[in-house]
């Protein structure tokens, strides 16, 4: 179109009205105010539910609603998981807690197999060292003997003891050495006694003679010396001095045991004044006193009452001059 002397403006084109109009609408947009943004987890989480009250629900429930209602999906990130994350199943504390543990087994175990082994050699060694090594061994110039007295032989001990030479003390077997010592002449009693670490000690009960019994017929002249129980522990040419001498039949054990048993229960003082004692059976026992005085016994019954009135008929004025003391019945004594 044309003007006074002026030329038209030429018409808009649609491509310039299109910007002119984007320019206005963002203009006016921006302008507008902004409402506040809200997260897509937020804006997609429903609202969650809240107990009512005189609700039969459970806890249980309660709280399965609320880890459903917390797992949500972003659409916008692709269907990425946006809820809150569970913590793992075993934490890796608890992983360095249980491989500390597992190790600490398997040092234990290894403590224990070592202590086994340990011991084993240990309990290997003790057993060399006592049972088979010499340094407990036996040397029997370190044996002693004790109470051998006359009769016992020290000689026929130490042969006794001799095959048990360079045996370690505690291998020694000492009730078999025992065994063997009883059977030297002489011995009624032994013991033996290991001493660390080579010695031995043996102590003898010697049996001592406490009758002297002539010779039976037929043998070689002489006395046989008889112990307490009956046991020939010598023999002599001649009566030893301080022993009686027993006249009793040949092999009548039990006249002679009852002759031993009185002998045996006799005190020291007034067995030391027996100078022989007979008798024809075990209730007629007599002795004859060193003084030339007969005492009738009788049996071994009654012994210690006998003796005591055989004392004090002694002793008394009355019977000085007496040569016979009959005390076979003590309470009814008689004296001639």
């Amino acid at each position: 179109m044309e003007g006074d002397g002026g030329t038209a403006a030429p018409p808009a084109t649609p491509s310039a009205a299109s910007a002119h109009e984007a320019r206005t609408g963002a203009a006016r947009r921006a302008a507008a105010p902004t409402p506040p943004s809200v997260p897509p987890a937020a804006a997609a989480r429903p609202a969650e539910p809240r107990p009512v009250s005189g609700s039969s629900a459970s806890r249980g429930e309660l709280v399965a609603a609320r880890r459903s209602t917390s797992r949500t999906v972003d659409p916008a990130s692709g269907g990425a998981w946006t809820g809150p994350v569970r913590p793992p199943v075993v934490s890796p504390r608890s992983v360095e807690r249980f491989a500390e543990r597992a190790r600490a087994r398997r040092v234990l175990a290894r403590r224990q197999v070592a202590g086994v082994v340990g011991g084993a050699v240990l309990l290997g060694a003790l057993g060399w060292l006592l049972l088979l090594s010499p340094v407990l061994a036996l040397d029997v110039d370190e044996v002693v003997v004790d109470g051998a007295g006359a009769v016992v032989a020290v000689d026929a001990v130490m042969a006794a003891v001799a095959p048990y030479d360079q045996t370690p003390l505690p291998r020694l077997d000492t009730v078999g050495l025992r065994d063997r010592v009883l059977e030297v002449p002489g011995v009624r009693e032994a013991k033996v006694t290991r001493v660390w670490p080579h010695g031995l000690k043996v102590q003898l009960v010697a049996r001592e003679p406490v009758a002297a019994v002539p010779a039976a017929a037929g043998e070689p002249a002489g006395f046989a010396l008889l112990d307490m129980d009956g046991v020939q522990v010598g023999r002599v040419d001649a009566a030893p001095e301080g022993l009686p001498v027993v006249d009793v039949p040949v092999g009548d054990a039990r006249t002679l045991g009852a002759v031993l048993q009185v002998l045996e229960q006799l005190p020291a003082d007034l067995l030391a004044q027996v100078g022989g004692v007979s008798a024809q059976t075990q209730d007629t026992v007599t002795m004859t006193l060193r003084d030339g005085v007969r005492v009738d016994w009788g049996s071994a019954q009654d012994t210690a009452l006998k003796v005591a009135v055989l004392t004090a008929l002694r002793a008394s004025p009355s019977t000085t001059g007496a040569t016979v003391f009959d005390v076979s019945a003590p309470t009814l004594p008689i004296t001639r």
